[in-house]
């Protein structure tokens, strides 16, 4: 693989997954001071950064995509798929499972979704369980855990329904990072979140219709905040995750996804001034292990004969022309 592509990549799913992090922060601070309702965001910041997604892909030289990832079938189908169980699904568990448990419990589950990626690609592309795999598993699991519970089991006492929520949001996450790859080997990265938020976000917009938000009674400083969320929360943090799948394996990118908690705790401390325990001094360690272990791991450790394969098709990292 090329050593700068993979570079790039490890730059974009770390300022992402950052992002991701960060704006969770600044989202909890519009539920609390703000009393913002968690689905009217989900919907509205799902349109607003797929439509500047596009916007942005419309002045580049590959604008026809816009247009043209409608014009086959297949590809239509596997986008609205990805837009509904992937984009939509990843933003609707994630926040039901913290709505009937908490934030804690909610992201743990989330960060099955590294093992799951693994166990799929041993199941379906036939590869060999590494000591590095069971390595860089064990932090993400380890460091989410101590990050968010400070190494008290108590905080995990849940109702059944937010873990069955917890865990599908794991699944969601899982087919997120591997159902993009085929269609990142035929479109532009902007031209698939961009729509595939767009069509999330149309399809929430049912059950929580945005414009039922009374946004005239809010400050400009949750203006702000809600534009912080859109833009680099959402916009830029999924644009970049699912860039990185051009020239990243799967679960590189899914391990990687292990900074959201620690930027979330860390903007925490700073910002809205939780203390930090130091039992979550020990999971950032854990979280900081796994991104020098893959970002000092020239090669993948995924091995089929001279190429890795996904979702049917051959790749070096490079993406594919329509």
């Amino acid at each position: 693989m090329n050593t700068s592509k993979r570079k790039s990549g490890l730059f974009f799913v770390i300022t992402g997954a950052t992002f991701w992090g960060i704006g969770g922060t600044v989202a909890k601070k519009l539920f609390q001071d703000y009393q913002i309702d968690v689905n009217w965001l989900v919907t509205i910041r799902l349109l607003i950064a797929g439509f500047l997604l596009l916007m942005v892909q419309l002045f580049r030289k590959e604008r026809s995509q816009i247009i043209g990832v409608w014009k086959n079938r297949k590809t239509a189908c596997q986008l609205i798929i990805f837009g509904l169980f992937g984009m939509l699904a990843v933003q609707y568990t994630y926040m039901a499972a913290i709505e009937h448990g908490n934030a804690a419990v909610a992201t743990l589950l989330q960060y099955l979704s590294p093992a799951m990626v693994i166990v799929y690609s041993l199941l379906r592309k036939k590869t060999v369980l590494t000591k590095q795999d069971v390595l860089t598993v064990s932090l993400a699991l380890a460091g989410c855990f101590f990050l968010l519970t400070n190494g008290s089991i108590s905080q995990l006492s849940v109702p059944t329904i937010a873990i069955v929520w917890g865990v599908l949001s794991g699944v969601a996450a899982a087919f997120y990072t591997l159902y993009a790859v085929g269609l990142l080997h035929k479109f532009d990265s902007l031209v698939i979140v961009g729509w595939a938020m767009i069509i999330g976000g149309f399809a929430l917009s049912f059950i929580h219709p945005p414009w039922q938000m009374d946004v005239k009674s809010l400050t400009t400083d949750a203006y702000v905040y809600i534009l912080f969320v859109t833009i680099f929360g959402t916009m830029i943090a999924f644009w970049f995750v699912i860039k990185s799948l051009q020239s990243l394996l799967p679960k590189e990118t899914s391990l990687l996804g292990s900074l959201e908690p620690l930027s979330a705790v860390l903007t925490t401390v700073v910002w809205l001034k939780q203390p930090f325990g130091f039992f979550q001094w020990v999971g950032a360690a854990c979280i900081i292990g796994i991104t020098l272990i893959l970002a000092f791991n020239k090669e993948p450790s995924l091995k089929t004969n001279k190429s890795v394969i996904i979702s049917g098709g051959k790749t070096n990292g490079n993406r594919r022309q329509p």
